[in-house]
């Protein structure tokens, strides 16, 4: 079950263990997309539809929860729709509607907003009772900027740019450096934000909603009614940061981004509660990862330690590489303790294929 913020906090120098699964454990799922249900292309990650239907007809609550600001809720449902996992745009939660909620808490209903970004701003400004408009000369109160797709202008910059040099408050769905696409990984919303920056002298920084910042963990929670809700995400630094800083419990998937080295060296806010390789581990527990005593850490058939700048590893035939990622997790951020572990896990990552 989900714990205190404070409890995690200082337990999480190992992944936990559920007896239940953790459709039953936590009454949402949190879920990122990226990574986690789709591919950059679109195509559905192995099993993601099968476990989320199953999820879903055990009694969960499923949430799409996105960075992304440019597709709209009704696009996005229909995407998921079509990749047979049946979503009404109530399920789906934005960067975009959590930096308009944060602008529309400092203005007034009915103000003029400039719109550096695509139509998901657009609908979640006025959605607020906000106007969007295009122009630093159109008198905005406000400048908002969030990821367009790759053939906006220059020129929105500018007038971004433009505005905030005249004193205009300005504000960032997300400063992700990048987002991945079909044909590769280019520049995110976090990398247009820099050029804005940049122009401006950087002398002013903008107000951030998305992941991992609260504004994003605060509208989630608003649009779903959460109570007890389990993050589920591929990346440490946006979906693993965010459930840290919102004080939930997270299932980080190795489907994504991240890889078991890069989990093993995660410094504590990077540390997800739960490790599965896919959106299949939501249909089952998770087991306890012990000390033994002796400087190790069990999980399963396996048996992790240190031993002299490296991380060992020690298994039966048979054993579940999962629990053998976990009782690494155990040893590495016990190492590590407040900050990331630097030991070598080449050898330990070698025994378990990865």
């Amino acid at each position: 079950m989900a714990r205190d913020g404070q409890e995690r906090r200082t337990e999480r120098s190992r992944p936990g263990g559920s007896a239940v699964a953790l459709s039953t454990a936590y009454d949402t799922a949190l879920l990122d997309l990226d990574g986690v249900v789709y591919f950059a292309g679109g195509a559905a990650i192995p099993y993601a539809v099968e476990a989320l239907v199953a999820a879903r007809d055990g009694g969960m609550r499923l949430a799409y929860v996105t960075n992304n600001a440019l597709r709209t809720p009704d696009t996005v449902a229909a995407h998921l729709t079509e990749l047979g996992v049946p979503a009404a745009p109530g399920d789906v939660v934005t960067s975009a509607q959590a930096v308009a909620r944060l602008v529309a808490e400092d203005v007034p209903v009915g103000s003029r907003v400039l719109v550096v970004g695509g139509e998901g701003l657009r609908v979640a400004l006025r959605e607020r009772g906000l106007v969007p408009v295009e122009s630093a000369d159109d008198e905005p109160v406000a400048v908002v900027q969030g990821y367009g797709g790759p053939d906006m202008g220059w020129g929105r910059f500018a007038e971004a740019a433009y505005a905030i040099g005249r004193g205009v408050p300005w504000y960032a769905s997300n400063t992700d450096l990048t987002i991945p696409g079909a044909r590769g990984i280019g520049p995110g919303n976090g990398a247009a934000v820099e050029v804005v920056r940049i122009a401006t002298g950087g002398r002013v920084e903008p107000k951030v909603a998305g992941k991992p910042q609260p504004p994003m963990h605060r509208e989630t929670v608003l649009r779903t009614g959460a109570e007890r809700p389990l993050v589920v995400g591929d990346r440490l630094d946006t979906d693993i940061e965010g459930a840290f800083g919102g004080g939930v419990d997270s299932l980080l998937v190795l489907t994504g981004v991240t890889d078991v080295a890069t989990l093993l060296a995660a410094v504590p806010a990077h540390r997800p509660t739960y490790v599965a390789a896919d959106l299949r581990g939501l249909l089952t527990g998770q087991p306890e990862v012990g000390a033994d005593g002796d400087g190790g850490f069990l999980c399963g058939g396996w048996r992790a330690a240190v031993s002299g700048d490296a991380l060992v590893l020690e298994g039966a035939a048979g054993a579940d590489p999962l629990d053998g990622v976990r009782a690494l997790c155990g040893a590495a951020w016990t190492w590590a303790g407040s900050g990331a572990c630097g030991l070598d896990a080449g050898k330990a990552l070698a025994r378990l294929g990865l």
